[in-house]
């Protein structure tokens, strides 16, 4: 499915449908325009009711002299983004099942500041609810819906085509991470993501080195491979560069958890559900769809990419609780619970992120299940030691709708990792099990800004339901794409 805008609409079909987005003040004549002169009492009354700026919303299929569907949308002065999100979606979802080729979406209705504000919402929902997984059926349902196709008398306009690419590049982005998310561990391995990763990065004229275990072993990253151990798949480390503003500037470095699959190791998971732990590698694969999609639109940014990526295995070679490691920074860690690997990847990971001198470093990870009990599958948890990036963070959350809350990170929580027999222990009992994950990898995060993003909640959908979501893609180039503006 793919995504176009115009001035002016294309050839009509019998399998098009047509929504029209009307609000205060919109123009009887621009009514008329979509409805055509057999609807003109129903234009009308429209018209009547954006003059109003009736505070009802509307979606309904109504007659015209063409055999297919026409929705009318009218909107609030102010706009609340989740509904607009769940009306599209839901628009998209019933065009889908009845098999439209198209959608034409009249955003002439609107004003510019309205039909700004709007696109990237409809983009980002239909996109979302249009997506096809590539599954491993021998027998899937044939793509229908073919495009989605924006009129708006802006689409020269240079601010509506750089939200329209910007948009476009992000739908793409998660539909890519979702595809590689939603791969079983068979498939999906260590050296298949650091080869899909490496693909793609080059595609957009960026760069790729993909460190193999005796690189890893040569760097130091010892807790990194104490959790690979315990696997016969062999752990890969991605790096991934993309020069896009001045050489010399310091970048900002993404790091992504990349846990192909987690048993839990010797402490084993439950069975149920267990399957879904194929997806505690979404941190990595939303930090390479992001950079890629970075590196894609050319943004005036420096940025690296950096995923530890393995499985968590029980086995003769595995971590035991009570195994001690050292880190790539010298800090020792006494294994308590060998389930808490994520951390133990990521640590190795923001110390070498210290060779790049970065302005700023965001962590991605699906890293506890605390935060599900605290933020539910709404919100991700995040937190750092700079609060003007955290701000940062939390504002590219509001403007994306990508939901983030942000947790505290004080010294108090830092008692419950002491160990007897190391500089830390990797867990901290069950009190505020989010909030110490993020206080151990503080500790290796103290020379950059750092923020760290548990999407533990947000990454996927379990139940029928079932797949990667994508998030939190929206918020991440979000917070890119505004930095660039800051740096041009």
């Amino acid at each position: 499915m793919k995504f176009s805008i115009s001035a002016k609409k294309n050839q009509q079909t019998v399998r098009d449908a047509e929504v029209l987005c009307i609000s205060k003040g919109t123009a009887k004549a621009k009514i008329f325009t979509v409805l055509g002169k057999k609807n003109s009492d129903l234009a009308a009354n429209l018209s009547a009711l954006a003059q109003k700026d009736d505070k009802r919303r509307f979606q309904a299929a109504i007659g015209t002299d063409t055999p297919h569907r026409l929705s009318v949308w009218c909107l609030e002065s102010k706009m609340d983004l989740d509904v607009l999100e769940k009306e599209c979606a839901s628009f998209t979802a019933w065009q889908k099942a009845g098999n439209e080729a198209r959608i034409i979406v009249y955003l002439d209705g609107l004003s510019k500041k309205d039909a700004l504000t709007l696109l990237p919402v409809l983009m980002k929902s239909a996109g979302n609810t249009a997506y096809l997984p590539n599954t491993l059926k021998t027998r899937d349902n044939d793509e229908t819906l073919q495009e989605i196709a924006f009129v708006t008398e802006y689409a020269a306009d240079a601010a509506f085509q750089a939200v329209f690419t910007q948009t476009d590049a992000m739908v793409r982005a998660m539909n890519f991470a979702r595809n590689l998310s939603d791969l079983p561990a068979n498939h999906c391995t260590p050296d298949y993501l650091a080869e899909e990763a490496k693909t793609r990065a080059i595609k957009f004229g960026a760069k790729a080195k993909i460190h193999t275990p005796d690189q890893i072993a040569k760097l130091g990253m010892n807790a990194f491979l104490s959790v690979a151990k315990g696997s016969n798949v062999e752990p890969r480390f991605i790096e991934l560069s993309y020069n896009g503003a001045k050489r010399g500037d310091a970048p900002i470095v993404l790091i992504g958890k990349g846990i192909t699959f987690d048993s839990g190791g010797i402490s084993l998971k439950p069975g149920a559900g267990m399957d879904e732990m194929k997806y505690d590698m979404c941190g990595a694969a939303t930090v390479i769809a992001a950079f890629c999609a970075v590196a894609e639109l050319k943004l005036p940014i420096n940025l690296v990419a950096l995923v530890p990526t393995c499985e968590n295995m029980p086995s003769g070679h595995a971590n035991r609780p009570g195994d001690i490691v050292k880190t790539m920074n010298g800090l020792t860690v006494e294994i308590l619970n060998t389930d808490a690997e994520g951390r133990l990847i990521l640590c190795d990971a923001l110390a070498y992120a210290e060779k790049f001198k970065p302005q700023a470093v965001i962590d991605v990870a699906t890293l506890t299940g605390a935060c599900i009990i605290a933020l539910g599958h709404v919100a991700g948890g995040v937190m750092g030691n700079n609060q003007e990036l955290i701000d940062q963070i939390l504002n590219a959350s509001r403007t994306s709708n990508d939901k983030m809350w942000q947790l505290p990170l004080w010294d108090e929580y830092k008692e419950q990792l002491k160990s007897n027999f190391a500089d830390l222990a990797n867990i901290g009992g069950r009190p505020a099990g989010t909030i110490t994950a993020g206080i151990f990898l503080s500790h290796f995060a103290e020379k950059y800004p750092w923020v760290h993003l548990d999407i533990a909640g947000t990454a996927w959908n379990g139940g029928k339901n079932k797949g990667a979501t994508g998030r939190p893609i929206p918020l991440l180039l979000s917070f890119l794409v505004a930095r660039a503006q800051m740096s041009s």
